[in-house]
């Protein structure tokens, strides 16, 4: 079967504003439609600015969300939503806050728990309206029908897929952005860049995702550098956000592949964040893949403004020295990972056949243990 004749559906946000300056579009948004109570779920820097959503009437805020947030926190969340019932929730922050939200949107008074809605399709409905307001260009979280959160129980992610917590209205305003740190913009805007990457490599790659994936590319070679060296750069800042929505685009019907499989122990177990661990590990799950998908990996290469190549050697080479040069730190033994775990987190990733089934080569345990010394 050749990928035209591969089935897929595209679900995306029914309004979706992209611009300088729109932020104030959710209140507006949710005076139309009449909502008198509003939850904004927020990290804390975020919480402090939600004068800017300009939301009319009661406004209640969760501002305590964390970096790879785990249930204990979601379960604060959600019993905030039991006591405000509000008619909107409004995710404001990066992924963490928005996954959050879709949770926040569609569990309080459903009878259903965290662990009854994971996977595909499982949860029941949603009466809440939902809006998501994204502050850092890396997840594309505001267009996706995904929420991961982190169970400390196993310390691994559960993933919820549900068309039920898709936002009714995202608005993505790159001046949002405009404060976040270069070491946050050079981490998420490769985060952003893996989105891309794995979904145009992934087995389960479409031509009409395609076209996104590889221009999410392109912004990323052209602008991310640029935001690092200087934050107030709004253009840049415009086309890193685009970029990430691109990611978020591919995330829905392709999804990700070995480079997020192999990134997620690095935060569920040691905290690292999520863009820096998935920067860390993207130029040597792209050079793994080479092989598999030659053609596509060039592609990827010239994308970023790169030479392009499809050796192994020359593939990892160069995929490192862009993350290098943008002042992410690629060691992961700087970042507090022991050697003396790596062999467990090869063992959790190798299990995330959710995503590790559609890397375009297959993987082993110790092929990822390799990856991890070679990052170490």
């Amino acid at each position: 079967m050749t990928e035209l004749l591969r089935p897929i559906e595209i679900i995306r946000p029914p309004a979706i504003e992209f611009g300088a300056g729109l932020v104030g579009a959710v209140g507006r948004w949710a005076a139309a439609q009449g909502i008198t109570r509003c939850l904004v779920v927020a990290d804390a820097f975020n919480a402090a600015r939600v004068e800017l959503l300009g939301l009319p009437g009661e406004v209640v805020v969760f501002g305590e969300v964390k970096p790879e947030p785990d249930i204990p926190n979601l379960e604060r969340a959600l019993a905030l939503a039991e006591r405000a019932r509000p008619d909107l929730v409004v995710g404001f922050g990066g992924g963490s806050a928005m996954d959050l939200a879709k949770l926040v949107a569609v569990l309080p008074g459903s009878g259903q728990a965290i662990h009854d809605v994971v996977g595909a399709e499982r949860v029941a409905g949603r009466s809440t309206a939902l809006a998501q307001v994204p502050t850092t260009s890396g997840t594309g979280s505001e267009a996706g029908t995904r929420a991961l959160v982190t169970d400390p129980a196993t310390r691994n992610k559960l993933a919820i897929q549900s068309r039920h917590i898709l936002a009714d209205l995202a608005v993505v305003d790159p001046d949002l952005t405009l404060t976040v740190p270069s070491a946050v913009t050079a981490a998420t805007g490769v985060d952003a860049l893996a989105h891309c990457a794995e979904a145009f490599t992934s087995r389960r790659a479409h031509p009409l995702i395609d076209l996104y994936a590889l221009e999410g590319i392109r912004l990323v070679g052209r602008y991310l550098a640029r935001a690092v060296a200087d934050g107030s750069d709004r253009e840049a800042r415009a086309g890193l956000s685009l970029a990430s929505l691109y990611g978020g685009f591919c995330l829905g019907p392709v999804n990700t592949t070995a480079g997020h499989a192999v990134a997620y122990p690095l935060g569920t177990r040691h905290h690292v964040a999520h863009g820096l661990a998935c920067a860390v590990i993207f130029p040597h799950t792209l050079a793994f893949n080479a092989p598999a998908v030659p053609e596509k990996t060039a592609l990827i290469l010239a994308a970023l403004g790169l030479r392009a190549a499809s050796d192994e050697g020359a593939v990892l080479a160069a995929a490192h020295s862009f993350c290098a040069r943008l002042g992410i730190e690629m060691r992961l033994s700087r970042l507090g990972v022991p050697e003396d775990d790596l062999g467990t987190m090869a063992e959790e990733a190798h299990a995330i056949r959710r995503l590790l089934d559609n890397n375009p080569r297959d993987i082993s345990r110790d092929q990822i243990l390799a990856i991890y010394q070679a990052a170490l």
